[in-house]
C-alpha cells in the first residue's frame, strides 16, 4: 500500500522540457558552427580576395603535401607521455589514497586540486622560454632543443610531459577514485580509463597554446599541431578555407573520439552518486558499507520473500547485505557498490598512500620548478585592472551559461528521464561535440562575429558555447545516479544532492575559459579588451619582451578558486561513488525462493 506522503517525482514530459535549452544551445553554437565550417571548407578567398566554391580542392592540397598528417601525428605524439601517467600514474596514486583511509585521503584532494587551479598553458610557456636565455642551468634548459628544428618536436614533447604532470596526474586521480568506491572496480575502472584515454587524445589534438609559444606555431621540422596549423592557414595567411578544411578533419576526428566515449559511457551502464557523509568518512573496520535504495529495497524482498542471498536483517528492519569477504567492500559482491572507506585501513595503508601523495608532490613541484623561479622575474609592461576584467569577468559568464543549460539538460534525461532507462542514449545527440573546444569552430565563430559586427567588443571575449557538453554528460550520469536512490523524492533526492556539483563545474569552466588563448586573440585586438593570456602571448611574440608569467594566474583568483576546490573535495568530492553496471551491481531483484 502506497502513502500518498510519500514524494512523487514529476512527469518525464518534463524532461523533455529540460532539455530543450541544452539541444537549442547545441543547435545555435555546435551544429550550425560545424555545417558553416564545413561549407567554409569548399571556398577559396577570404577577407581581401572574393570566395569563391572550389569543392574538395582545399582538402587534396593539405592531403597530397601529406602537412596535415604530419601535423597530426605530432599532435597526437604530444599526449603519449601525459597519456601514460594519466592510465598508469594516476590510478595507482588514485588507489594507494583510496586504501590510506578517510584523512589522507581527504588532505590528498586538497593537494591535488592545487595544480588544476594554478595551470596556466600561457605560463607555463613563458617560464620555460627563459631556459633559451644565456647562463640559465637546470630542467628549464630542455628549452634549448627548441632553437633546432631537428630537435624542437622532441624538445617540445619533453616540455609537455614535464609541464603537464601534476595536472594530468590530479585530474586522472579525481577521475578514477569515484570507481574505487563505487564497487564493481574492474568494469567502473576500465570505462572510466577508455574515457580518460580518449579525452587525452582528443586534448592533443587541439594543443594550441604552448605550441604557439613555444615553437611560433609553425616551426619547421615537424613541430606543429593541427590547431597552430588551422590558425595559420585561416589568420595569419588569411586563407580561412584551407583553415576551416584543417578543422573540419580535426572535427571528424573529435566527433568519432566522442561518439565512441559516449557508447561506451551509456552501454556500460556508468552512474554516479554522492554517498552519505557518515559512510564516506568513516575509519571503523568493521562498519557496514553505504547501501544505494535500489539495493536496500532488494534486501527488504528478500527478507519478506524468505530468501537469503546474503542478505540480514538490519536496523529498522531493512535489508543488508554483507560486506565482501576481506571486509573492504569492493567488487561484485559489495552492496550497490558503496564502499566502507575505513574498512581494511591498516597501518600499512596509511602509510603507503601518504607515501604516494608525497613522492607525487615532491615530482610536481619539481617539473614545476620552471614556472614557481619565472614568477620572481623582472617582468615588462604587466597587465593592470583591465586586463583581468577581460579574462575573468566574459570566463565566468560563459561557465555560468554554458553548465546552467547543461544542468537543466542534466535533470531532464538523468533525473526525469523521458525515454525510461534508454534516456541516457539522448546524449549521443551531444555526442560529437563532447571533446570539441573553442579551436575547431574557431573560423566559423570568428566570421558570425565579424559579420555580427562584433570583434572588438566585451561581448566577443564571452566563450560562444552556449551548452557544456562534458558537463552536460558528467551530471546526467549524477542525476541517474541520484535518482535511482531518491524514492522518487526530485528535489531532495536529485536537485539538491546534484547542485554543488554544477556549482563546482561553474569553477572549473570558469578556470579553463580564463586560461583560454585562441579565443579572445581571434576576436580583440583592441589593447583595451587584451585577456591575461592574451598579453603573455603579444609581449612574448610581437614586442619582443619578457611578459610575467604569474599574470594569468593572480594571486586572489588562485586563493579564492583554491579555497572553492578545496572545500568542494572536502564536503562533497570525497563522497562521489561511479559505478559501470546494474544497479546494485548487476544484481536484480531476487526471485522468490523455489
Amino acid at each position: 500500500m502506497t502513502s500518498d506522503s510519500l514524494p512523487r517525482p514529476p512527469s518525464p514530459a518534463l524532461g523533455w522540457v529540460l532539455l530543450m535549452p541544452a539541444g537549442l544551445g547545441m543547435l545555435i553554437s555546435l551544429l550550425l558552427p560545424t555545417v558553416q565550417t564545413i561549407r567554409l571548407s569548399l571556398e577559396s578567398g577570404g577577407s581581401l580576395t572574393p570566395r569563391k566554391y572550389v569543392g574538395m580542392d582545399n582538402y587534396a592540397q593539405l592531403t597530397g603535401a601529406g602537412e596535415v598528417w604530419t601535423a597530426l601525428g605530432f599532435s597526437l605524439s604530444l599526449v603519449l607521455m601525459p597519456l601514460l601517467v594519466a592510465l598508469i600514474a594516476g590510478p595507482l596514486l588514485a588507489f594507494a589514497l583510496d586504501r590510506a583511509g578517510s584523512r589522507p585521503r581527504r588532505a590528498g584532494l586538497v593537494v591535488l586540486s592545487l595544480a588544476p587551479v594554478v595551470f596556466s598553458p600561457t605560463a607555463v610557456a613563458v617560464s620555460w622560454l627563459y631556459g633559451l636565455r644565456p647562463g640559465e642551468s637546470g630542467l628549464v634548459t630542455l628549452a634549448t632543443a627548441l632553437r633546432d628544428p631537428a630537435t624542437a618536436p622532441s624538445g617540445l614533447r619533453l616540455i609537455v610531459a614535464a609541464a603537464t604532470f601534476g595536472v594530468v596526474c590530479a585530474l586522472a586521480v579525481m577521475a578514477f577514485l569515484p570507481a574505487l568506491r563505487g564497487g564493481a572496480v574492474t568494469r567502473s575502472m576500465i570505462a572510466v580509463g577508455v574515457v580518460v584515454a580518449l579525452a587525452m587524445l582528443a586534448a592533443g589534438l587541439q594543443t594550441f597554446t604552448l605550441s604557439a609559444l613555444l615553437t611560433g606555431g609553425a616551426r619547421p621540422g615537424g613541430a606543429q599541431t593541427l590547431a597552430g596549423m588551422q590558425y595559420t592557414h585561416a589568420f595569419v595567411q588569411g586563407r580561412p578555407g584551407m583553415g576551416a578544411a584543417v578543422a573540419t578533419l580535426t572535427g571528424i576526428v573529435l566527433g568519432v573520439l566522442g561518439l565512441v566515449a559516449a557508447v561506451v559511457v551509456v552501454a556500460a551502464g556508468v552512474r554516479l552518486w554522492v554517498a552519505p557523509a557518515d559512510a564516506s568518512a568513516s575509519e571503523k573496520p568493521n562498519e557496514e558499507p553505504y547501501e544505494p535504495a535500489e539495493h536496500a529495497a532488494a534486501g527488504r524482498a528478500a527478507v519478506g520473500l524468505g530468501g537469503s542471498g546474503g542478505a540480514a536483517p538490519g536496523p529498522g528492519g531493512a535489508g543488508r547485505t554483507a560486506p565482501a569477504a576481506g571486509g573492504h567492500g569492493f567488487g561484485p559482491g559489495a552492496p550497490g557498490g558503496g564502499v566502507a572507506h575505513g574498512a581494511g585501513v591498516s597501518a600499512a595503508g596509511r602509510a603507503a598512500g601518504i607515501a604516494a601523495l608525497v613522492a607525487y608532490a615532491a615530482l610536481a613541484l619539481v617539473l614545476a620548478w620552471p614556472w614557481l623561479a619565472a614568477l620572481t622575474r623582472p617582468s615588462s609592461g604587466p597587465g593592470g585592472l583591465a586586463t583581468h576584467v577581460n579574462t575573468w569577468a566574459p570566463a565566468l559568464i560563459g561557465a555560468l551559461v554554458s553548465v546552467g543549460v547543461a544542468y537543466l539538460g542534466a535533470l531532464g534525461i538523468g533525473g526525469l528521464r523521458p525515454l525510461g532507462r534508454h534516456s541516457e542514449w539522448l546524449l549521443l545527440l551531444f555526442a560529437p561535440w563532447l571533446f570539441v573546444g573553442v579551436g575547431p569552430l574557431g573560423v566559423a565563430g570568428w566570421t558570425d562575429m565579424r559579420n555580427l559586427g562584433l570583434i572588438d567588443t566585451f561581448v566577443a571575449l564571452v566563450p560562444p558555447v552556449l551548452v557544456s557538453v562534458p558537463s552536460l554528460f558528467l551530471l546526467t550520469l549524477l542525476c541517474k545516479g541520484l535518482a535511482e536512490r531518491s524514492g522518487g523524492d526530485f528535489v531532495g533526492g536529485v536537485v539538491r544532492p546534484s547542485l554543488p556539483m554544477a556549482g563546482i563545474l561553474v569553477l572549473v569552466v570558469t578556470l579553463l575559459n580564463g586560461q583560454d588563448l585562441l579565443w579572445p586573440l581571434l576576436v580583440a585586438h583592441d589593447p583595451g579588451l587584451t585577456t591575461a593570456p592574451v598579453t603573455q602571448f603579444l609581449q612574448l611574440r610581437q614586442y619582443g619582451g619578457w611578459p610575467s608569467a604569474g599574470l594569468s594566474t593572480p594571486l586572489p583568483v588562485v586563493l579564492v578558486a583554491l579555497l572553492a576546490a578545496g572545500a568542494a573535495q572536502v564536503l562533497y568530492l570525497h563522497r562521489l561513488a561511479l559505478r559501470a553496471g546494474a544497479p546494485g551491481g548487476g544484481a536484480r531483484n531476487p526471485a522468490p525462493a523455489a
